[in-house]
């Protein structure tokens, strides 16, 4: 992992969240904003599954549970994918609450990625 991405994967992730639920406690539905940020959640697991996949090539290997990070990245890249199309599917304010719940899970799972491969084994 590359540690500024993780930090920018994570600050994306807390903004499209909070975005989300603000609108979605305003009575807000679906829509292409709340859609889009959470695709830019997405895009941006995408990259990072890319940039684990290469890094162990360039000398970036991960020092925490191989497993594990893996395990959390197909989880991460499950979460956003599937919140849209429960919003899609039922277009009310409680999806573009579970948008931003999503988002923020993300951002949680990203961070947990970073522990795992950045943590030193004695």
């Amino acid at each position: 992992m590359i540690e500024w991405f993780t930090w920018v994967q994570l600050a994306v992730a807390v903004a499209a969240g909070l975005l989300c639920i603000a609108l979605g406690l305003a009575g807000r539905v679906p829509n292409d904003l709340t859609i889009g940020a959470l695709a830019l959640v997405e895009v941006l697991l995408v990259a990072q599954l890319v940039v684990a996949i290469a890094a162990p090539a360039f000398g970036n290997e991960p020092t925490g549970s191989t497993l594990e990070f893996y395990t959390y990245l197909v989880g991460a890249l499950l979460l956003p994918p599937a919140a849209a199309f429960w919003a899609l599917l039922e277009r009310n304010r409680w999806s573009t609450v579970i948008l931003g719940v999503a988002a923020l899970a993300v951002g949680v799972m990203v961070y947990r990625m970073l522990q795992i491969w950045t943590v030193q084994q004695a």
